[in-house]
């Protein structure tokens, strides 16, 4: 669904993606790494639990919610991707703590 065009030089990070390791290009958003991990959702609505993913691409739509490094509510196609960074999908409405 999601593809990038190869490019052997490419510097790339490692990042955890649902807990699993995942090398995405430097530079890519966080939503574009799940994206070529092959993630069909990042999130789920916060009543029907519906199934949504990165849409925009552009912070408009708030489709592409996601966990990062703990915080969640993120908007995913802005943020840049480091190594080591944590990408978790959200499942439903956040609890607040």
């Amino acid at each position: 669904m999601f593809k990038k065009l190869p490019d052997a030089g490419a510097a790339t990070v490692t990042v955890l993606i649902d807990g699993k390791p995942f090398q995405a290009p430097q530079g890519c958003t966080a939503a574009a790494a799940a994206l070529l991990a092959g993630a069909t959702s990042t999130r789920t609505t916060a009543v029907s639990e519906a199934p949504r993913a990165p849409y925009c691409m552009m912070g408009v739509c708030f489709d592409c919610l996601v966990t990062v490094d703990g915080i969640g509510n993120r908007q995913g196609c802005l943020i840049e991707v480091r190594e080591g960074m944590r990408i978790e999908s959200q499942h439903g409405r956040r609890v607040a703590e």
